[in-house]
């Protein structure tokens, strides 16, 4: 049976699998976010505030790394192969590129939001395009 284009067999949906897999990659890069915010603002010694409105570029390079790195980890151990892995990250820093630019050249105020949100679509976008490998179990080791 379809339903809203993921197949079910077996009484296990594939939507499960797909969800499982967008969760533990929102909570991998939560747990990178909150690691990279505290890294930034104690070396510096200012407040999220501060980082977000007067270091928005060094903010978000930050995040994208302090994100991405967890993420990729994770995939990789669950199984996922280097080049799936590859493009997630790809989809996790590509959209922080434009908005530095913009941000740099003074046309746009701080970025992170729109940096979060982007690459989170840009994730799901991997995910739904790449559906067949993370609706899924097969791409998953047993650990």
């Amino acid at each position: 049976m379809t339903v809203g284009g993921f197949i079910h067999q077996g009484g296990r949906s594939h939507t499960v699998h797909f969800l499982r897999h967008l969760l533990e990659m929102v909570l991998a890069m939560m747990v990178g976010m909150f690691a990279g915010v505290a890294v930034f603002v104690s070396a510096l010694g200012i407040t999220v505030e501060e980082a977000i409105q007067d270091h928005s570029v060094s903010f978000v390079i930050v995040m994208a790394f302090s994100m991405t790195v967890p993420m990729v980890a994770w995939m990789r151990y669950r199984g996922h192969a280097w080049d799936r892995s590859l493009e997630m990250a790809a989809a996790m820093v590509v959209p922080a590129i434009p908005l530095i630019c913009l941000r740099l050249a003074d046309v746009v105020g701080p970025i992170c939001s729109a940096y979060c949100l982007l690459s989170v679509l840009a994730m799901v976008g991997v995910m739904v395009y790449r559906r067949t490998e993370y609706r899924g179990g097969s791409a998953i080791a047993s650990h």
